[in-house]
């Protein structure tokens, strides 16, 4: 049984795609390691890397290529600055060398050696190879695939699947939400303290608890720093970013007093807030994480980028609309059964838009962010899995099609849908018994499977269908 942590749903890292961007990031850092575990590194001479399927239709939309440069360049996508992640590119692009590793200078044209192939390959949508020439003339490959929240695989023999597998087991294994009810049941325990049992098989409570504040601080730093810039989206599309003149109209009088100096977040707990108002803060919340995710920003996988939004933006309305006096018990409380949430989709259905469309992004985060809200505002086991599957079932057959291979139409805006979504499920469910539910979780994670499969290619992140070739480019 997959033993899926919290920290894998949850990984910090730089837009504008986890699968096309931080995916394919991890993969030039994985193999540039396995080159100095082989001791081969020293005697590459040219590197070159292919890229198929999704990852080459929508790649320069999604700066596959910029990431390939950067985790070649031995660059971390969790610390580096994110002021110098152009320059670094550029560097490369203007000299046709790259610093390999953070080691030695080889030559490297991204033009020539950056090679996009429309071709899918069989394993996954997200594949790319890498290619090393080394010092005899001879060449050394290794293929990766980048399926989706930043997890990066490669094909395998099944028995080599099941030796990894059973490396370690959590102490209450989890496969689907039946399971995850059972052990809640059995234990007389929340999802949040089951979830906590588990990871603490693997930190200490001082790692958790650092770990999580570290995820939380992401996105609270992603949401203020798109609720106050301003000016258009990078790409071409000349998307003008919405989130900060949102955030000044919402804060009204009280915009002059954090301008003087008073935190953010306070001003908005001392701000008056109307009915209409409350979806236009989480609105805000959404768009300004989505904002900087499509500007090449640091943001946390929930469960990718493109659906980076929804998690923060419902955590956010909670603290400072609903419960005030929140603090980091409840963050804790919410993204532990947010993670766990997610990893069932993961291990049942998919979360790679590549694989499953926009269904498998939006609505699994929506589907993480209402269960998590759920149990925060006193809801039960069986509330929180009813909560869920409500969020999902009206995100299935949601296609991907982004404009342009970017990702900010339709997908800024769908983070904002998924997130009222999570709210309207997570209140649907608390007024609702578990007992009556006609569908439970598990049956809509494999119906968004079955649906998937179903699903044309031209909806799955290619830009090759919907509203990706039904707006012209060149007229926005």
């Amino acid at each position: 049984m997959e033993c899926i942590s919290i920290f894998d749903m949850l990984k910090i890292g730089v837009g504008p795609s986890s699968s096309h961007t931080l995916g394919p990031w991890r993969a030039a850092e994985r193999w540039i390691q396995e080159l100095q575990d082989k001791e081969l590194f020293t005697k590459v001479r040219q590197v070159k890397v292919h890229v198929y399927g999704s990852l080459s239709l929508t790649g320069k939309g999604h700066a596959t290529d910029y990431a390939i440069m950067l985790g070649l360049s031995g660059a971390d996508p969790v610390t580096i600055p994110e002021k110098d992640i152009l320059p670094t590119v550029h560097k490369i692009q203007e000299t046709k060398r790259i610093h390999l590793g953070a080691q030695m200078e080889i030559p490297f044209s991204p033009l020539e050696d950056i090679c996009f192939h429309k071709k899918f390959l069989e394993f996954h949508a997200n594949g790319l190879k890498f290619e090393a020439v080394v010092e005899t003339g001879d060449k050394k490959s290794k293929t990766y695939y980048s399926i989706g929240g930043g997890f990066v695989v490669v094909k395998e023999r099944k028995n080599a699947k099941k030796k990894m597998a059973d490396f370690h087991k959590f102490p209450y294994p989890v496969e689907n939400g039946k399971q995850l009810l059972a052990h809640c049941e059995a234990q007389g325990s929340s999802i949040s303290s089951l979830v906590l049992k588990n990871e603490r098989s693997l930190r200490t409570d001082k790692e958790i608890d650092t770990g999580i504040r570290s995820v939380w601080n992401t996105m609270l730093d992603c949401m203020h720093n798109g609720c106050h810039t301003h000016g258009k989206l990078p790409g071409g599309l000349n998307v003008t970013r919405r989130a900060a003149d949102l955030n000044k109209s919402l804060l009204g009088d009280n915009y002059k007093k954090y301008k003087n100096g008073q935190s953010w977040l306070e001003t908005i707990r001392k701000t008056k807030v109307k009915f209409r108002q409350i979806f236009k803060w989480v609105s805000c919340f959404a768009l300004a994480v989505n904002e900087v995710n499509a500007s090449l920003g640091r943001v946390v996988t929930a469960p990718t980028n493109g659906s980076a939004g929804v998690i923060p933006s419902v955590l956010m309305y909670y603290l400072v609309i609903e419960n005030h006096k929140a603090d980091f018990k409840q963050i804790k409380q919410f993204l532990l059964v947010a993670g766990e949430i997610g990893s069932i989709f993961k291990k049942g259905a998919t979360i790679s838009a590549a694989m499953g469309g926009c269904q498998a992004e939006i609505g699994v985060s929506s589907a993480m962010a209402a269960g998590a809200l759920t149990e925060l505002l006193g809801g039960s086991p069986g509330q929180v899995l009813m909560a869920a599957e409500i969020a999902m079932e009206h995100h299935l057959g949601l296609t991907c099609d982004p404009i342009g291979g970017l990702v900010q139409i339709p997908c800024i805006e769908r983070n904002s849908m998924g997130a009222i979504k999570a709210i309207t499920a997570a209140e649907l469910a608390l007024e609702s018994n578990p007992k009556d539910a006609k569908v439970p979780l598990d049956k809509v994670v494999e119906t968004m499977w079955e649906t998937a499969k179903d699903m044309s290619s031209k909806y799955k992140e290619t830009s090759e269908g919907g509203l990706a070739v039904g707006i012209n480019m060149s007229d926005c």
